[in-house]
């Protein structure tokens, strides 16, 4: 079995970087996108064979991560469709 993560967004920039493992799968709660790259090496030194990037990263955020680890190692993203967007705006803070 490989080992994979999933990195979201606290959207906080004061909170500290929250890792949660569970089985296989490592949880990286990061404070801003700005800083998943960096935490998404540190997964890969750690033997992560794939990483899923939350809904919150968008194009830009999907890319950076993309760089950092390099071509080998497949990065995927949550998006959500366009009818999720009343939804998504009723949320505080987005």
């Amino acid at each position: 079995m490989y080992k994979w993560a999933f990195i979201y967004s606290l959207d906080d920039r004061s909170a500290a970087t929250r890792v949660d493992v569970i089985g296989t799968l490592t949880c990286v709660g990061v404070p801003r996108v700005e800083d998943a790259p960096a935490e998404a090496r540190k997964l890969v030194s750690q033997g992560v064979k794939l990483i899923e990037l939350c809904g919150a990263f968008g194009g830009a955020g999907l890319a950076s991560v993309t760089a950092a680890v390099g071509p080998d190692l497949p990065v995927g993203a949550v998006f959500f469709a366009t009818d999720a967007a009343p939804g998504l705006q009723r949320l505080p803070g987005v």
